[in-house]
């Protein structure tokens, strides 16, 4: 019997049902080797050579992957397809081999599917030590960074901090936006608009004012409501008319398929799924989805940055669009997308559906809900790509409207789609917005002008999706890594999601941020990281060799790191802050200290006085109702969701997911709480409920 090991259980399943009783298939469960935890496992005197270790939580399972390997006649490798899959592969191999060599053949597919998989097992490999290296260089990078530079953050800012190597670049990214935005300054602008009646029509409509005289505005051009109300003033009972119309007819291309960047920012976009949760269902949609012909691997890896899409898809696809849409909906010859980078794996491909077939709907019963949103967001755009571009008829419309003083110019215009094209399955980013029938030379009646005030906005916090498009527009990092890079600094705790979901920086984040940038920049600096990824692809295509790039990042880190130890004093970094609270155990002074979840009240006698609680700006001002002693203080919890207890914890375990009001409830006498839509009973067997009232929104 042959053995196959993949890394999945459910991947497992899946390539199980494809195949005859000559095969086994067991997964691996991940990684089977890694650094140990304990100390930094990296030889830096020996090219940095890597004592891995098999993790205490894969012992098991690497003693049944050993019985299964003694007892195969032939092993297959048949982990992922990157570098991480190849890493996995590698040291299934080695460990396999270690009291009898073994024959092993290594084979990498791009779906799940019966032909996928008999056609990988005509066409095996062996393993690609390029590949294997490359993820060793990130990994023992990552190391180095991590386990060295920790250590003085422990020392020089607060215990339980950590840097990473990606990490901190991304965290860099979310602190500078969030400077940016406390340093706007709003600028006031006016804009005007007009409201224009054809004579002898009942029909209104609105242009913009965009030009006076020969003098085309800037968009500051009216800086305050004076120069609006002079400007619609001189318009009072003027004459207008049509001085010229355009017609024009546009198109709109669809976008190519998904990528993992691009498949990540929609999902956000559409449903706000952070990037973990979507890769998490992109995965069950890879793996094997239960259908009624059996387990079914429903879309090509996740994990790519490569357009490229099989000759056999796209004749699918073709096919299914003439068959079910219409002949008009199906390309005559397939469209093809150019790769954005040039490193861009050519033999991978999109993400699109492994049967082009197998509409949503058609599966719909089979899928969770999220694995159906998934999927249709995947199915549709893959389909759009191959279906002709929408047509729209566009008017533009110019207007002449002559004041007391000046001649003022106003435009418009008004679009019909005339072919929906790839609107016709993937939804239109874009309403028709249609004009009353209008001729040049036709003379308007001016119904109002309608002087608008605006302010310039801050830049916005950045979100989920639009992080990974700052990452990738840097560099930083690679498809593969965007969510965990994302998972890790909310983890750490540097950012934390407002209640918008965008991402803002904690005080302890920019702190560590500010101190990095301060003493270590070449961590946090986007193209010296940027550069350190593409070494990283140079070594996964054979033109580096992984210990050298490793050693010219490592050499410099480790002097400076050496030095700045001497250089940075702890006061240098003092992190406490003076009150004129007095400590109600011993009479110190007390002070506001940082820890990891956030400020917080203590004694400056500590360690001899460990009195400490929460700030006054977290008290509600509400009596525990539990104790009746202590406060109700706002927290939040590791995750970083908020939540309410006694400030006396954990002499009092108080707790409430909702928000303590100060007020009792009239049918029980339990206190009442704000809930997302009404105010109700913190007692969960009372039904008492009222609106909520406005004061009870603000904090």
């Amino acid at each position: 019997m042959n053995l196959i090991i993949v890394e999945s259980p459910a991947k497992a399943r899946t390539i199980s049902h494809f195949l005859g009783n000559q095969y086994k298939v067991l997964a691996s469960y991940g990684h089977v080797k890694d650094l140990p935890k304990s100390r930094l496992g990296i030889d830096v005197e020996n090219n940095f050579q890597p004592a891995y270790i098999v993790p205490v939580k894969a012992r098991k399972n690497v003693t049944a992957l050993k019985k299964a390997g003694l007892k195969a006649k032939e092993i297959i490798l048949a982990t992922d397809e990157d570098r991480e899959g190849e890493s996995i592969a590698f040291h299934i191999q080695k460990i396999l081999n270690e009291k009898e060599q073994k024959t092993y053949q290594r084979i990498v597919f791009h779906e799940i599917t019966e032909n996928a998989i008999l056609e990988a097992l005509k066409n095996p490999r062996e393993i690609d030590m390029n590949l294997v290296n490359a993820q060793q260089a990130r990994r023992v990078l990552d190391r180095l960074v991590g386990y060295e530079l920790s250590p003085f953050l422990w020392k020089k800012v607060l215990k339980g901090l950590s840097a990473g190597r990606v990490q901190s670049a991304a965290l860099k990214i979310i602190v500078d936006r969030e400077k940016e935005i406390k340093a706007f300054q709003a600028q006031e602008f006016w804009e005007i608009i007009g409201q224009f009646q054809p004579l002898n029509k009942k029909e209104t409509f609105e242009a913009k004012l965009f030009k006076i005289n020969e003098k085309k505005l800037e968009k500051l051009s009216f800086n305050n409501q004076e120069e609006a109300e002079a400007v619609k003033e001189d318009l009072k009972n003027s004459d207008s008319q049509i001085t010229q119309i355009t017609y024009k007819e546009t198109k709109r291309h669809p976008a190519p398929p998904f990528i993992t960047s691009s498949l990540q920012q929609t999902a956000w976009q559409k449903y706000k799924y952070p990037a973990k949760k979507t890769m998490f269902i992109a995965q069950h949609l890879y793996e094997g989805i239960s259908l009624p012909q059996g387990p079914t691997g429903l879309i090509t890896y996740m994990r790519t940055d490569s357009f490229n899409l099989s000759a056999e898809s796209l004749n699918t696809a073709k096919q299914w669009l003439s068959n079910n849409i219409g002949k008009d909906y199906a390309l005559d010859e397939p469209r093809y997308f150019k790769n954005r980078s040039k490193l861009a794996q050519e033999a991978h491909e999109a993400i699109r559906p492994t049967q082009p077939q197998l509409s949503p709907e058609s599966i719909k019963e089979s899928l969770s809900s999220e694995e159906f949103k998934i999927y249709d967001l995947i199915w549709r755009r893959f389909m759009a790509s191959q279906m002709p571009a929408a047509v729209l008829k566009t008017m533009s419309v110019e207007i002449s409207s002559q004041g007391k003083k000046d001649l003022y110019f106003f435009n418009t215009s008004g679009s019909e789609i005339v072919f929906d094209g790839f609107w016709k399955i993937y939804p239109k980013g874009e309403t028709e917005n249609t004009l009353p029938n209008l001729k040049e030379g036709e003379e308007l009646k001016i119904k109002e002008i309608i002087p608008n005030q605006h302010f310039t906005q801050p830049p916005p916090r950045y979100n989920e999706a639009s992080i990974i498009k700052a990452l990738e527009e840097y560099g930083i990092g690679r498809p593969s890594t965007y969510a965990t890079i994302i998972s890790v600094i909310q983890n750490r705790r540097y950012v934390l999601k407002d209640d918008n979901k965008s991402f803002c920086p904690t005080e302890i984040g920019i702190i560590v941020s500010d101190l990095l940038s301060q003493h270590f920049p070449e961590i946090v600096d986007y193209q010296f990281t940027a550069n350190l990824e593409n070494d990283l692809d140079a070594i996964a295509n054979g033109d580096k060799v992984w210990f050298e790039t490793v050693r010219q990042f490592y050499t410099p880190f480790k002097e400076k790191l050496t030095q700045k130890y001497t250089d940075v004093s702890k006061q240098e970094l003092v992190l406490d802050e003076k009150t004129d609270e007095v400590c109600e155990k011993c009479g110190r002074p007390m002070i506001i200290k940082y820890g990891r979840f956030g400020k917080f009240m203590a004694c400056s006698g500590f360690p001899e006085c460990k009195n400490a609680k929460p700030l006054k700006s977290n008290n509600l001002g509400i009596k525990c109702p539990k104790c009746q002693e202590g406060d109700i203080v706002m927290r939040r919890s590791k995750r970083g969701k908020i939540f309410y207890g006694c400030s006396l914890w954990p002499k009092c375990d108080y707790i409430s997911n909702f928000k303590p009001l100060g007020r009792f409830c009239p049918s029980c006498g339990e206190m009442l709480v704000e809930k997302k839509k009404n105010v109700g009973c913190s007692n969960k067997n009372c039904t008492y409920e009222s609106p909520l009232e406005k004061n009870s929104e603000q904090d």
